[in-house]
């Protein structure tokens, strides 16, 4: 590395690199492999008892299984906080047993052989409060309910089991509750039996296509019930008596949504139904096979959708229903199989619905929310067989950073080839459980073409590359010289990458785009070009994920701003930093701030002028304050709040009172603490008391109370 020139921008694609990026030491986690098995469950047959008032149930589990091996004479169950009564055979004959803190251990009556099938029921009883199945009281915001998460292996909490994923099973729930409850599950709903002298009534849901224990759902509360489909797939939503019409505005994209998934993966939707259900603890969303569970934040209200839509999240527990449920990963080391899987999905429907710029943009933020856990946290294999619980690997490398590297994968092997294999690999290995190595084959199969050296640097290394680059023109014989550092080598065990990358040409108008591939530490390319290019821009296209430094002109930044796609301008209005007092510069920002096509970029210039220049360019605040973007008006609030000019309270009061964001109204209150007095403590007493999604507006009016009571 060229450390002379290395100048580390604090941008929307540039993390402070740290000299210590290993402050959490994942390394020091317990290996965890795969467990051992002796049998296989086929089918779990659960009738409980449900008493939401009384935050108990008892019931039974009826198991069908096969054992792998013979001489088969006792099994092991997992069972936690449960308290087991009985187990009997199929035979009704009473079976010896012995139940640990999370284990049962069950001798059979006799000994069984890999030809057989055995039927075992245990019964129990729960009195406890599970994080598995939790009871939830009646509150002003949500209904008495119970609502289940057997995510990563809660099941056994409220069911005894076998709770790993790489055991599939078909389920029947057979739930007993209060008549005014309703209960939803996984599967079809088989009937309804009233038993009007007891006052309840008993549901039977069942789960037809295998499916692993962390994917149960049961929630009961005094649900409505909003019908929709798509074609004959019946499609519902679980919602509260009181949020009715803000739930079908919610989420009525979701036929939309599963039909996108449909095409795009060339697999139709594999479950009877799809639900959604709001659930009072959930934060974001969790999968369940045909039975998503919503946090209520989900229902939003017109106002909150401009600035907090589930839209993304929606889309990515839908996306769960083919990579997590349909094929879901064999252990917990292979979790990308699951989430990255679903995290690039609900990226290809943002930009399908979203359109192609906000797209790229939730790319860009993808690879971000990876870079921070990188430098703040830890950087490991993505396919990492160390931890504690499960839990601990369901983290930004799983998420974004996965998701990244399928869509180097997708850059690489071109759209036809990436989608097919997607495809092949979810008819291939449908209603089982999967390895990263499963998936690698099939890009073999499907593509020709052996990708080991892709996912050994991507998905078994920790880290992401790091490119110093810089170029030279020689004028006398029409060559551009491009250099190519990796210096990502300084961390443990991170590879030099090899890649290839597209790097596009500018000028007069004209685009031109070479790929070439990265092998080495250091690299130079020679491209013969008719006149010296206005810009050169490195990973054209913003194909990998990557950090870098590349030292430009002043010139060649504005050019880049101008006239880039997004992420280029996006990337150049944040490096012209490097020339912040220099006026062509500060007229660059004010004309991007008010003109250019996308939010984001509009966001980013009026923050640099606020940075620099907030005193001297009032005008262009006021002016960003009617921009049509959300975000944008919170920026030109701000920085007209950092100016301190006390003749803005009176606007800052009049934009709380009518903007349509909630975002918008609650920075105008921060600016009133900003540049406000005690005489304006009324107005923000007041304001506290307005309702607001998340409660942005009462927090930000404390806020603003205490700056000025400083």
């Amino acid at each position: 590395m060229k450390m002379k020139n290395l100048i580390i921008a604090f941008s929307f694609m540039s993390i402070c690199l740290s000299t210590n990026a290993q402050k959490v030491d994942v390394y020091s986690r317990p290996v965890k492999h795969e467990p051992d098995r002796s049998f296989d469950a086929i089918h779990y047959r659960i009738e409980l008892d449900v008493d939401l008032e009384g935050k108990s149930l008892k019931g039974q589990n009826r198991i069908t299984l096969s054992p792998l091996n013979d001489n088969l004479q006792s099994i092991t169950l997992d069972a936690v906080s449960l308290v087991v009564t009985d187990v009997i055979d199929g035979k009704d004959a009473l079976l010896e047993y012995t139940q640990t803190e999370d284990k049962l251990f069950i001798s059979l009556a006799q000994a069984y052989s890999h030809i057989d099938t055995v039927d075992i029921t245990v019964k129990y009883y729960l009195t406890e409060q599970v994080k598995g199945l939790r009871f939830s009281d009646k509150t002003e915001r949500s209904p008495r309910q119970a609502s289940s998460d057997c995510f990563p292996n809660k099941a056994r909490q409220w069911i005894p089991c076998y709770d790993y994923p790489h055991d599939k099973v078909t389920q029947e729930m057979i739930i007993t509750v209060d008549q005014k409850y309703k209960v939803l599950s996984n599967g079809t709903l088989l009937g309804i039996k009233d038993d009007t002298e007891k006052g309840k009534h008993t549901w039977h849901w069942s789960q037809e296509k295998p499916h692993s224990t962390y994917l149960f759902n049961l929630s009961i509360a005094d649900y409505a019930v909003i019908k929709d489909s798509l074609g004959s797939l019946p499609i519902n939503y679980w919602v509260y008596q009181w949020n009715v019409e803000d739930a079908k505005r919610s989420f009525a994209k979701t036929p939309y949504m599963i039909d996108f998934f449909n095409k795009i993966y060339d697999y139709e939707y594999p479950w009877a139904k799809y639900d959604q259900v709001i659930s009072a603890y959930m934060g974001g969303g969790a999968e369940a096979t045909s039975a998503t569970l919503l946090g209520e934040r989900a229902v939003t209200d017109k106002k909150a959708e401009i600035d907090f839509s589930f839209e993304g999240i929606i889309a990515h527990e839908i996306a769960h229903q083919w990579w997590g449920d349909l094929i879901t990963c064999r252990s917990w080391e292979h979790t990308w199989m699951n989430e990255s899987f679903g995290t690039y999905s609900d990226h290809l429907y943002k930009k399908y619905a979203w359109g192609e710029v906000e797209g790229a943009y939730d790319l860009v933020r993808k690879k971000n929310g990876y870079l921070r856990e990188a430098h703040n946290r830890y950087m490991r294999p993505i396919v990492f067989n160390r931890y504690n619980s499960p839990g601990e690997n369901f983290d930004s490398h799983t998420y974004p950073k996965g998701a990244c590297v399928l869509h180097m994968l997708r850059f690489i092997l071109g759209d036809d080839t990436f989608f097919r294999t997607l495809s092949t690999f979810l008819h291939q290995h449908e209603f089982q459980p999967v390895t990263t190595q499963d998936f690698m084959k099939c890009v073999k199969d499907v593509s020709g073409k052996n990708m080991d050296w892709f996912f050994n640097q991507f998905l078994f290394h920790p880290g992401h590359a790091v490119f110093d680059i810089s170029k030279d023109w020689d004028e006398s014989t029409g060559t551009l010289t491009v250099e190519v550092v990796q210096t990502q080598d300084k961390w443990d065990n991170v590879p030099i990458y090899r890649i290839p990358v597209n790097i596009g040409f500018y000028s007069n108008g004209k685009k031109t785009v070479k790929k070439v591939w990265l092998e080495e530490k250091s690299e130079s390319f020679e491209f013969k070009l008719d006149t010296k290019p206005l810009m050169v821009r490195f990973d054209d296209g913003n194909h990998l994920l990557k950090e870098w430094t590349f030292k430009k002109s002043e010139d060649e930044l504005i050019y880049q701003a101008m006239n880039d796609d997004m992420t280029g301008r996006l990337w150049a209005v944040d490096e012209l930093k490097a020339f912040s007092n220099s006026q062509k510069t500060i007229e660059v920002w004010n004309h991007i701030a008010a003109n250019d096509d996308f939010w984001a970029v509009r966001e980013a210039a009026l923050k640099n002028m606020s940075e620099y220049h907030n005193i001297d360019f009032a005008d262009l605040f006021l002016s960003a304050l009617e921009d049509q973007n959300s975000k944008v008006r919170v920026a030109a609030i701000s920085a007209l709040g950092d100016n301190g000019n006390k003749k803005n309270i009176k606007r800052f009061k009049h934009i709380f009172n009518t903007d349509d964001s909630y975002l918008v109204m609650a920075e105008a209150l921060k600016s009133v603490g900003k540049c406000g007095s005690k005489s304006d403590l009324k107005f923000l007493r007041e304001a506290a008391g307005t309702k607001s999604h998340r409660n942005v507006v009462n927090r930000a009016a404390e806020q603003a109370t205490q700056m000025i009571n400083r």
